[in-house]
């Protein structure tokens, strides 16, 4: 499994923000409450992220080479670190775009913004863990003296 480029993860955040934005002057224009995420969305995140990280240390101490490890569980580990980076993209950029609408209007509601600042920021540290638990789970690539088949050098 390749690690997360940072093209989807900036498409994701792209989207999320127009997603976000789009949603919140949609909702205002009809007269409706705007969309602001709860102060638990971020708590979420963040556990979500001490979680992730907290099982990938393991799968790190196996790829230093210090234990051994089920393949299965790394490979969970990592699986869930890459859903975690794209998810956390996505909830950045549309937490961002929800943040920029509540901040373009005349009168800023500043619990609003508040709450969702936090769950910018929740959304920003699952995603900075996230990639940080797939660095964890990749095998260092293999040496010279790791490969039994290679022949000797000719001298």
């Amino acid at each position: 499994m390749t690690r997360t480029a940072p093209g989807p993860l900036l498409a994701l955040a792209l989207a999320g923000a127009i997603v976000g934005f789009a949603a919140d002057a949609m909702l205002a224009g009809q007269g409706r409450p705007v969309f602001v995420p709860p102060v638990s969305l971020a708590i979420a995140l963040v556990l979500i992220a001490a979680a992730l990280l907290a099982g990938a240390w393991p799968v790190r101490r196996a790829a230093a080479g210090e234990r051994r490890i089920d393949p299965f569980y790394a490979t969970r580990i990592v699986v869930l670190a890459k859903a975690s980076a794209l998810g956390g993209a996505l909830l950045a950029g549309a937490c961002a775009g929800i943040l920029i609408y509540l901040l373009s209007r005349t009168v800023v509601p500043v619990g609003s913004a508040l709450t969702t600042g936090a769950a910018f920021v929740g959304a920003a540290v699952l995603l900075a863990t996230a990639l940080v638990a797939e660095h964890f789970c990749s095998v260092p690539p293999p040496t010279d003296d790791d490969e039994p088949n290679a022949a000797p050098a000719a001298g």
